[in-house]
């Protein structure tokens, strides 16, 4: 692992040093994309619009467009910005997990300690999860402010997971939700009954990524010249739901058997 950021937790009166390390990683297949004709490798390249050649990383600089003139910002002007903040992760208050709606959830981070800091980042640790809070506070990643909530993960390391600002957020209300009519009583237990029928510790590994084993397959099948025979999926069902209750009695009678299979 590369650490993306290098700084400390400002915890009260105690700042516990700490890097940045991305938690996550793909498991998509790493696909190329290729002219159809020849099926030649395409390259991205960063060229200068005016002189149409490429342009090396180490000459490419960033900028802000102010009156039809190019502002250009260098690392120095980054951290005046907020210097504070560049370096420093300040919790500003703890809160609950679950007060924090998923809608504001974005990529999650490892945080490790650096020396002199382990004390303090297990003290962190385990006064999180004793407390069952988390932390929450503001700092700069990759030239821009994000919020940071920094959580205990399996009783063992500090994860920090970015946050989206409430601007970030779209307003829903273009959206054709359906009215606020309540549904029949009978129905309304029918569904909380499957809902409790099929609740169930959350296991993660219960989930994998089986699409992309089956792509493979796929592409290894095609490497030894076999054709693919594509089966095709159930088309989408639409229109007007004739009779809820009695799609609601099979899902509990289909979920009963499978539990008892």
């Amino acid at each position: 692992m590369k650490a993306i950021w290098n700084g400390a937790i400002g915890f009260g009166l105690v700042n516990i040093p700490v890097k940045i390390y991305s938690a996550t990683e793909t498991s998509k297949l790493d696909l190329d994309m290729l002219d159809k004709s020849d099926f030649s490798n395409i390259k991205f390249k960063r060229v200068n619009e005016k002189t149409g050649k490429e342009v090396k990383w180490e000459n490419i600089v960033k900028g802000y467009l102010m009156d039809d003139k190019y502002i250009i910002l260098d690392e120095e002007d980054y951290e005046a910005a907020s210097p504070e903040k560049s370096k420093i992760l300040s919790i500003d208050q703890f809160v609950k997990e679950i007060e924090v709606d998923s809608v504001y959830f974005e990529n999650p981070y490892f945080l490790e300690p650096q020396k002199n800091g382990e004390n303090a980042y297990r003290l962190l640790l385990k006064a999180l999860s004793q407390t069952k809070m988390v932390g929450v506070g503001t700092f700069v990643l990759r030239e821009s402010e994000a919020i940071g909530m920094i959580r205990p993960y399996n009783d063992e390391v500090l994860v920090l997971n970015r946050l989206r600002f409430a601007q970030e957020i779209r307003d829903y209300k273009d959206l054709k939700i359906p009215a606020k009519k309540a549904p029949k009583p009978a129905e309304l237990k029918m569904a909380v009954s499957l809902i409790e029928q099929l609740s169930q510790e959350f296991d993660p590994e219960m989930y994998q990524d089986t699409y992309s084993e089956s792509l493979m397959k796929i592409i290894k099948q095609k490497a030894k010249g076999k054709g693919v025979k594509a089966k095709k999926a159930e088309p989408v069902k639409e229109g007007k739901v004739i009779d809820l209750m009695a799609q609601l009695k099979a899902s509990l009678q289909n979920s009963k058997s499978k539990n008892a299979s």
